[in-house]
């Protein structure tokens, strides 16, 4: 049996564009793991097989499409011990998903080389290959286009789950943002962050980069009364994340939040 983490994300900037040929819509966003994780096994199995969380779709899939490339049957059996909130834009999913990809493609007599796992990732979601590559990336085009981004990680995150909170599907939040035309000067938009990104050496740097396009919510501003020197909603939300300089900051901020829904205190992370 092999086991690894499979760590949630955060999207330090998310700016939207126009919805392409294919049904999806141009993104640019940063992406950046954080240490929040769930567990995830694989061992040899009887046909393939996913415990531990009944709703999964990601994981069963991305096995699919790796069995199919190998040309081998999809005999295996994961658990998957759930941490990361579900359908809370922290990307839980498409991380299980990427971590079952990695130690299934391992398990292989002749594993498929990086560049392939990577493209079969990207058939499952959008998030899947970020989840494969290392440290923080710039996601453009549908998202699944990276490019390393040189980002500081001397910082804590605060993540919070607004009680009772519900997303709708993703498809959703798109439509609602095509309604009000959000996609307006995605060119221009889409340059101001990767100026801001150029420019971030230290982590308060990050404050400058532009809000979230596709989801916003009050309790940023809460976490920005607390002393975040930047807060904004993760991905379609509704999780929304607080960058504090010092871990005590970020331990009291999530304190007074504590009322107000599910917490955690986070770092961010290089890898799974």
């Amino acid at each position: 049996m092999s086991t690894t983490s499979a760590p949630a994300k955060v999207n330090l900037a998310l700016v939207v564009g126009s919805r392409r040929p294919d049904g999806k819509h141009e993104v640019a966003t940063a992406l950046q793991r954080v240490d929040l994780a769930d567990s995830l096994s694989l061992e040899p199995g009887a046909g393939l097989r996913v415990d531990g969380f009944e709703d999964d779709t990601l994981v069963e899939g991305a096995l699919g499409e790796l069995a199919a490339a190998a040309g081998v049957a999809p005999n295996w059996h994961v658990r998957i011990d759930k941490r990361i909130p579900v359908a809370a834009g922290l990307g839980g999913g498409s991380s299980d998903a990427a971590a079952a990809l990695r130690l299934a493609n391992d398990s292989l007599p002749e594993p498929l080389p990086p560049a392939l796992l990577s493209r079969l990732a990207a058939r499952v979601g959008a998030d899947v290959p970020f989840f494969l590559a290392p440290g923080p990336q710039l996601g453009t085009g549908d998202g699944t286009a990276l490019e390393p981004l040189e980002l500081p990680l001397g910082y804590h995150v605060v993540l919070l789950l607004p009680e009772g909170a519900s997303k709708g599907s993703t498809a959703a939040v798109y439509e609602a943002f095509d309604r009000r035309m959000g996609e307006r000067c995605f060119d221009v938009r889409k340059a101001e962050l990767l100026t801001a990104l150029e420019a971030v050496r230290h982590p308060r740097d990050l404050a400058s980069l532009p809000p979230n396009d596709l989801a916003s919510s009050p309790l940023a501003g809460e976490l920005a009364a607390l002393g975040a020197f930047r807060a904004d909603v993760s991905g379609a939300g509704p999780a929304v994340y607080g960058l504090f300089e010092r871990e005590e900051e970020a331990v009291a901020a999530a304190s007074a939040l504590g009322g107000l829904g599910a917490v955690w205190v986070c770092a961010p992370t290089w890898y799974g």
